[in-house]
């Protein structure tokens, strides 16, 4: 039985004391190949989806946030605090429920996917919105988490980068023949990027591996102070969860970037709804918009000749399509009212 990832690599995250390992059997999520979004974005390269929406709540936060939280407990933490756009809130509370210890989330007012929001309520969190935006809220915890005995679990946290890493083990043991060729990640507060090229480069230095990859990251075009080279105040994109102007872990994004010889680059909120639902028509796949953001780079980058043929790319899909609801009834279509008659049902259906 999988037990999580800090118990199934323990060589490379080590706890003294067992008792302090705070897992929901987080990881050990599918590496799906995408054959019919290949053919449509382009036949001569191999998709393959790492699907984190399979996480214990339905992102790949609870990598991180088992790690932080352990850690938390480990040093006697008895609360933790986190500024979210709405995955971190919800993994933040589900991790502090596990322990019985406290949290705290702080959101932006208006800014988050109510699936998100719903979890964090749910699992006990106090939850305090401020008018302003993610890095306001991220500010804020900041200084809270300096000045009283509250741990900071965003990931600035150095756990929480260490617990992400092992998504990048699971791409290697499951994909027959060694790491991909790309790896292709949306980009918010860029903590993932860097946790997987972290992860990629720890296989690496422990022979587990004998190249590493590409890495390419794509931030939404009204939120994409790393392609532009500057903070943005007010960043705006239907992608919610990467809705953020200035990430935290921008310097170590680009050192991402540019040792693994990548690419981070921006897609518009169209094409980040477009490749939403192509993922989920083509390969019954359902993440939310911002996931989508690694397919719509991918079509992008393809269309403007990045491949040869041949490659494999891996596309990190960061959390399911059930964190926001409201964007997947908005780009679909709306069901189809008849009389409860067979002849009227047959009518609609074509016969």
């Amino acid at each position: 039985m999988w037990k999580g990832i800090i118990r199934e690599y323990p060589d490379f995250f080590r706890f003294s004391d067992d008792k302090n390992v705070i897992t929901i059997h987080e990881g050990n999520t599918p590496l799906v190949q995408a054959p019919r979004l290949a053919q449509k974005i382009n036949p001569k390269i191999s998709i393959f989806l790492k699907y984190e929406g399979l996480n214990p709540t339905g992102s790949f936060k609870d990598r991180g946030m088992t790690m932080a939280v352990s850690r938390a407990v480990e040093s006697g933490s008895k609360a933790i605090i986190c500024a979210s756009t709405g995955n971190t809130s919800a993994s933040a509370a589900a991790y502090a429920a596990r322990a019985g210890i406290k949290a705290f989330v702080v959101i932006p007012e208006g800014k988050i996917a109510l699936g998100k929001l719903a979890q964090a309520m749910i699992h006990g969190a106090t939850v305090i919105k401020v008018l302003g935006n993610f890095d306001d809220a991220l500010n804020i915890v900041k200084q809270i988490s300096q000045e009283y005995p509250i741990t900071l679990v965003n990931s600035l946290n150095p756990h929480r980068i260490e617990g992400q890493k092992s998504g990048a083990f699971e791409i290697c043991d499951s994909l027959v023949g060694g790491p991909p060729d790309y790896h292709s990640l949306p980009v918010g507060n860029a903590g993932n990027i860097t946790a997987y090229w972290a992860g990629y480069k720890a296989y690496f230095d422990y022979g587990k591996i004998k190249s590493l990859p590409k890495m390419i990251g794509f931030q939404a075009e009204g939120a994409s102070p790393i392609v532009q080279g500057r903070i943005f105040e007010k960043p705006e994109t239907i992608a919610t969860a990467i809705r953020i102007g200035n990430p935290a872990s921008w310097k170590k994004a680009e050192q991402a970037r540019d040792d693994s010889g990548g690419l981070i680059d921006s897609v518009s909120d169209d094409e980040i709804l477009e490749a939403y639902k192509m993922v989920s028509s083509l390969e019954g796949i359902f993440c939310e918009p911002a996931s989508a953001a690694s397919i719509a780079g991918l079509v992008k980058k393809s269309a403007q000749g990045l491949f040869n043929g041949g490659e494999r790319v891996v596309c990190t899909l960061t959390g399911h399509g059930l964190k926001d609801p409201d964007n997947a009834i908005k780009v679909s279509r709306e069901p189809v009212t008849c009389e409860p008659e067979t002849k009227k049902v047959l009518n609609v259906l074509g016969f």
